[in-house]
């Protein structure tokens, strides 16, 4: 991710990965620093690995403006927006609570667009960027239980599609990676790990739903965004990678 790969300016890509401190955010920061990169964090905590961060609550729509402000004055400049910060509510419709449906979209729809909005002008007058967002299968398959985090993730693709339409020619690139299971503290609800369920063995290993037989490493999503976020991708836009092992390829 250097000069000679394509980035304009000079020295290390210089990305903002939101939702950084664990899970797959935290396998992504740290796969662009391996990669070369200059990361930023922003997220409600501080990430494990010596970062540089920005403590923000995402469901807060003025202090994430503040906080894209403050990551791209620490970089100089913005090459690489990875949006991965995501929280979970379990409800059927009938049961939704308001406040938390919102609060759920907050974080897991309107703060990448808002990072989107605040980052993509830079990047549009540099002639160089790479969005991706960080979706799920959950935007295109659904389960009960599920629709606020569906609705979240379906409106981001919607999101990057046309941010893709409007800024690929300008030498920016967004596109949306779309994790089926993968294990990280998300798949726990209300106390119990959905990987370790009877459910989970039963119908997603032992009767072949999810043909790989195993829930995802974070670091198997992370090579996927990176790729993607790098000077490597000249040509792929408004596209969703599906990271799922075969889930969505059977019935």
């Amino acid at each position: 991710m250097a000069t000679d790969d394509g980035i304009p300016g000079g020295g290390a890509a210089r990305a903002v990965v939101t939702g950084g401190a664990h899970g797959i955010g935290a396998a992504i920061a740290a796969r662009l620093v391996e990669a070369g990169a200059r990361v930023v964090v922003l997220d409600v905590e501080e990430p494990a690995d010596d970062l540089d961060h920005v403590l923000v609550d995402l469901a807060d729509p003025a202090a994430v403006v503040a906080a894209g402000e403050e990551a791209a004055l620490r970089l100089g400049a913005v090459d690489v927006l990875v949006n991965c910060a995501g929280i979970a509510y379990v409800a059927d419709v009938v049961d939704l609570d308001l406040d938390r449906y919102h609060h759920l979209l907050a974080v897991n729809l309107h703060a990448p667009v808002i990072l989107m909005r605040a980052l993509l002008p830079g990047m549009i007058e540099r002639g160089f960027g790479r969005v991706v967002n960080v979706t799920s299968v959950h935007a295109r398959v659904s389960e009960p239980g599920c629709l606020a985090y569906d609705v979240a993730k379906a409106g981001l693709e919607a999101a990057t599609r046309t941010a893709a339409t409007e800024c690929t020619r300008h030498g920016v690139l967004v596109n949306a990676v779309a994790p089926g299971f993968v294990a990280t503290r998300m798949s726990v609800v209300d106390g119990k790990d959905e990987l370790d369920s009877d459910w989970f063995r039963t119908v997603y290993l032992e009767h072949g739903q999810l043909p790989a037989g195993r829930a995802a490493a974070p670091q198997e999503i992370a090579e996927a965004v990176v790729w993607l976020a790098s000077p490597a991708n000249t040509y792929t836009a408004g596209q969703v990678l599906v990271v799922d092992g075969g889930l969505t390829a059977r019935l």
